[in-house]
């Protein structure tokens, strides 16, 4: 008859494994890391027959996470105490669990049939930038609190709301892999966001569309009646800029020719010029409003505002809300079509987060860095910003 050897002593955790120094370390029945003084480590079970003593291998930590180790660990001694001779078993059961990219794949093809729009692009879209690259390759088994914290580092500062989606998103294809019995038990993550900072500044974030919704809206937008605040709306969204920067907005500033919006200093809220490339739906729109002052004025002063609803005097904050209330739409707002970019950029693009910085306008919060960085990334932006309108379906 087979025994199990057993000490109490605190269970290892994924920290533990990845610095435990030389010696054998234990987890829990008869579970052993082995580490040796080279560094090497791997994973030993334990029984006892007999009266004799024997080790069962079961794998490198480096190609068996913990996790694994453990489950495999439960079913050899399962199987043992089934009468299964364990050597036979050991070999069979050595199989690796899939993959987390593996079981994420899997559960995206399970779900998209049942999402409209875009939302089941960005959904995958998130994973191959945030996640893949990071825990991917991992066994699924591995997953735990702290691979995901690894992931929501680098992006809980600078894409909050990206963040946040990733870590529901992560959680949703862990609830899949237990439902599908590649994950023992369920896996909780709520201790996770422990382990980060608080997002402080988000009680300052404008109510903004997902970017998941922008491409509809943006069609929906398109069907109206050309007036003021719809094609003022519609310009704000294309250039990611604030809704005083287009309410303000004279011809003068616009070279159509060259499609570029010069903002002086003093329009921006940064108080440096900004220069934005249109991309060829701003354009248009532009070359529209330009052609209809030509036939309601005679000439076109670049002094005189794109959008006024009396001589010399620009349309109020509200004109471009308004189209959006008219809509139904009560869960966003126009400065927050400038979030519903960032989000886009982080989620569907390569772009780096300077770049979109940039066209944004942001300031540079480290002063060393602003010093240094004296690139606008222009050509970069301008294809940019020909995506984002692709994207919209302007």
């Amino acid at each position: 008859m087979w025994d199990f050897i057993v000490e109490f002593q605190m269970a290892l955790t994924t920290l533990k494994v990845k610095h435990a120094g030389p010696g054998r370390h234990a987890d829990m029945h008869g579970l052993y890391l082995l580490v040796r003084d080279s560094g090497a480590r791997s994973w030993v079970l334990r029984m006892q027959h007999a009266g004799r003593r024997r080790d069962f291998g079961l794998g490198p930590a480096q190609d068996v996470p913990l996790a694994d180790a453990r489950i495999l660990a439960a079913n050899l001694r399962k199987a043992v105490r089934a009468g299964e001779e364990p050597e036979s078993r050991r070999r069979a059961g050595q199989r690796s669990a899939p993959t987390f990219e593996k079981v994420t794949r899997d559960c995206y093809d399970t779900m998209k049939g049942g999402w409209k729009d875009q939302r089941h692009v960005s959904w995958i879209s998130s994973f191959e930038r945030h996640v893949f690259p990071l825990i991917g390759g991992r066994a699924v088994t591995a997953i735990d609190s702290a691979a995901v914290l690894t992931v929501l580092e680098p992006i809980w500062l600078t894409v909050p709301d990206t963040a946040k989606r990733v870590l529901q998103r992560i959680g949703t294809v862990l609830d899949y892999a237990h439902i599908k019995g590649f994950v023992p038990e369920e896996v909780s993550l709520r201790s996770v966001t422990r382990g980060l900072p608080r997002q402080t500044h988000q009680v300052t974030h404008r109510a903004a569309m997902p970017h998941e919704d922008a491409p509809a809206f943006m069609k929906a937008l398109l069907a109206l009646p050309s007036t003021l605040g719809r094609d003022a709306l519609q310009l704000t969204i294309l250039t990611a800029v604030r809704s005083n920067e287009t309410r303000k907005a004279v011809w003068g500033e616009f070279d159509l020719d060259k499609a570029t919006w010069s903002i002086p200093a003093s329009r921006m809220k940064m108080k440096e010029a900004h220069v934005v490339p249109l991309a060829p739906a701003a354009v248009k729109l532009l070359r529209a409003l330009r052609q209809r002052h030509l036939e309601l004025h005679g000439a076109v002063k670049p002094e005189r505002l794109l959008f006024s609803s009396r001589r010399d005097k620009p349309i109020s904050d509200m004109t471009m809300l308004k189209v959006l209330r008219d809509m139904k739409i009560t869960d966003a707002t126009v400065h927050g079509f400038r979030s519903t970019f960032t989000d886009w950029v982080a989620e569907c693009t390569d772009v780096s987060k300077e770049v979109a910085d940039k066209a944004l306008a942001h300031q540079i919060a480290n002063a060393v860095e602003a010093a240094y960085r004296r690139t606008d990334f222009f050509d970069r932006r301008r294809v940019l910003m020909s995506e984002w309108a692709h994207f919209l379906g302007a």
